[in-house]
């Protein structure tokens, strides 16, 4: 491994050693990271980090301190959408029906996928640097949607002999479509088109 990526894999192994910060620093830190998530999305990984750190009203040096590397910033960013994602499920589930819920979470993986997306060259030398960086995510998003897709199994609205591994297949062609202006509303067609199958054939109709 060349320097470069020691330093980024020790950086990504310090991650959980970190000190408490104050409550402004976290403040601070916590602005940056959603503008970073959602500068990534909009205009990929390339976005100045001077932009960032003035859209988040914070000094360069601020984002410094936090985030010495780029590869830092997408990583954390990263970490925060994929739990941002799980923790939907809970919540949608939590004042919705289940159906409606289910939906409810495939579209907001289309967030997911535009921030992925957006950042996929530096995740790419973020795992060539810690190899087991991706793995300590792997199960976030099937157990959200197994979690979904049982509810509203039990609740009669969608068909029993799909799993969380087919709807994941079906809908994989939003990570991989071209990045065009309509990539948001074909995707949202994509996933009106998924709810349709699990719908079809359901022991009771749906909510």
């Amino acid at each position: 491994m060349d320097e470069g990526g020691a330093d980024l894999a020790a950086e990504a192994g310090t991650q959980r050693r970190e000190r408490p910060l104050r409550a402004d620093a976290r403040r601070n830190r916590d602005r940056l990271i959603a503008v970073a998530g959602t500068a990534f999305a909009e205009h990929g990984v390339g976005t100045s980090l001077e932009d960032i750190a003035r859209r988040a009203d914070v000094g360069i040096g601020t984002l410094y301190r936090h985030f010495p590397t780029r590869e830092r910033l997408v990583e954390v960013v990263y970490a925060r959408e994929v739990k941002a994602l799980s923790d939907a499920a809970d919540g949608f589930l939590s004042d919705r029906a289940p159906v409606a819920a289910l939906e409810a979470w495939l579209l907001r993986l289309l967030d997911y996928a535009a921030a992925k997306r957006g950042m996929m060259d530096s995740l790419h030398l973020i795992a060539s640097a810690n190899p087991k960086f991706f793995s300590e995510f792997s199960g976030f998003m099937t157990d959200s949607l197994d979690k979904l897709m049982q509810a509203a199994i039990a609740e009669g609205s969608i068909r029993s002999d799909l799993d969380s591994a087919d709807v994941l297949q079906a809908i994989s062609g939003i990570f991989k479509a071209p990045d065009t202006p309509d990539w948001r509303e074909r995707s949202r067609r994509l996933v009106s088109l998924v709810m349709g199958g699990l719908r079809w054939g359901a022991p009771a109709p749906s909510a």
